[in-house]
């Protein structure tokens, strides 16, 4: 980017070329984390287009993003850490305007202490802090909006340290006056026993009546961290929207330069729903790859008779079949949602009954009943079935939406 702004000359008097760039440390804080492979690892994919005028100037630019890695806001591996934006804030939780956000050290905070590695080595997040925020206000994100963006952040990572007690094997509590729980709906601007109420029941709709049933410890647990990662997501896309807004351009644009930047292929020691979202998008890139510098350009060669061997390309089409065709590993993992007693077990037998010796790139693990082998296009993948339904419903409790549409 910082290439194309200098040999374009862009139109300094707009600052275009400052603002492009500054979209980069907001974007980096809000959806980058370390993982065991890299200390600053992008957990969302982007397409960016910069526009050009009709003497190729920078005028502006805008972007999409897909995948973001939602599983992470409430759950890190070893080594890990959560989105940089919560240790920035942790690091900076003594600065006076801050006081409110009831914040301190990211190891008090469930949602930050998972991985057991807080620390970046080199990184000061206290300054990276004042990055992010001197970027949020060249992009005209203003200071009371910022401190509304950090207070969400901040009732996320509170949320996180809310506590259930069983009553019996299917209700909880919450106990009195929880404080993470209070502080979390004072930033949130909701009522206390309204919020407590519904982390702990929810309703039901037959076609004839609703009524209102207490859910266990677990039930509970994963509610709480479905809202959190609805709510961080949905922070996601209203601070990518207003980066957008920034970069729009009232000049009509002539020409674009597009870049995507996304998840490489991931394989790790285990592997769930996000290793194999990820492993599908990019097979479905690698397919367009094909298509273009292969098929459609040979097939140009041949039309013009240009002397030419034709390469042998790797086809992945069977590959993206069996994930995505009818009864392939998606219908079939959306088929188990719909089911009132569906786990993880009895979709790890559909898939092992409808693909297995059927297809060659399909394999179950000689030692487990709840795993699946895929060979894709970049190597072999073993898959765990744990918490694939869990991860595709992705259900967060309506009445807990409704509490925050108070706010």
């Amino acid at each position: 980017m910082r290439y194309f702004a200098t040999v374009s000359g862009s139109a300094s008097e707009a600052n275009v070329e400052e603002k492009v760039l500054a979209s980069n440390p907001i974007m980096e804080s809000i959806g980058n984390a370390k993982t065991t492979r890299n200390d600053n690892s992008s957990r969302f994919g982007k397409y960016i287009e910069i526009g050009f005028d009709k003497r190729y100037r920078i005028i502006g630019a805008n972007m999409r993003t897909y995948l973001l890695e939602k599983s992470r806001v409430v759950f890190q591996a070893e080594e890990e850490r959560n989105y940089h934006i919560f240790y920035q804030l942790c690091a900076s939780a003594n600065l006076p305007e801050f006081k409110v956000l009831r914040l301190g050290d990211a190891n008090n905070f469930h949602y930050t202490n998972q991985g057991g590695s807080p620390v970046i080595e080199g990184v000061d997040d206290a300054k990276e802090m004042a990055h992010t925020r001197q970027a949020c206000t060249l992009l005209g994100i203003s200071e009371s909006y910022q401190m509304g963006i950090f207070r969400i952040l901040a009732g996320i990572l509170h949320l996180g340290n809310v506590v259930f007690m069983s009553r019996d094997s299917d209700s909880c509590t919450i106990p009195p006056k929880h404080e993470p729980l209070s502080i979390f709906c004072d930033l949130m601007g909701v009522d206390f026993e309204e919020m407590c109420h519904w982390l702990c029941h929810r309703k039901l709709a037959t076609a004839t009546e609703t009524y209102i049933k207490p859910i266990s410890k677990l039930q509970a647990t994963n509610a709480r961290d479905a809202l959190a990662k609805h709510i961080y997501a949905k922070l996601f896309n209203w601070i990518v929207d207003h980066v957008n807004q920034a970069l729009h351009s009232a000049v009509k644009q002539h020409s674009f330069i597009g870049v995507l930047d996304i998840y490489g292929f991931e394989t790790f020691e285990i592997n769930s729903f996000e290793q194999f979202c990820i492993n599908y998008a990019n097979e479905k890139l690698q397919q367009q790859f094909n298509m273009h510098v292969f098929k459609l350009e040979q097939e140009e060669y041949m039309k013009e008779q240009i002397p030419w061997t034709l390469i042998d390309f790797y086809d992945n089409q069977p590959c993206i079949n069996l994930i995505e065709s009818k009864l392939g590993i998606l219908d079939l993992l959306d088929e188990e949602c719909k089911m009132p007693k569906g786990t993880d077990d009895t979709w790890a037998q559909k898939l092992y009954n409808t693909h297995l010796n059927k297809c060659a790139l399909f394999e179950k693990p000689r030692l487990s009943n709840k795993a699946f082998i895929i060979q894709h296009f970049a190597d072999k993948v073993e898959y765990q079935c744990e918490g694939f339904l869990e991860k595709n419903k992705d259900t967060v409790f309506e009445e807990q939406i409704k509490v925050l549409k108070s706010s």
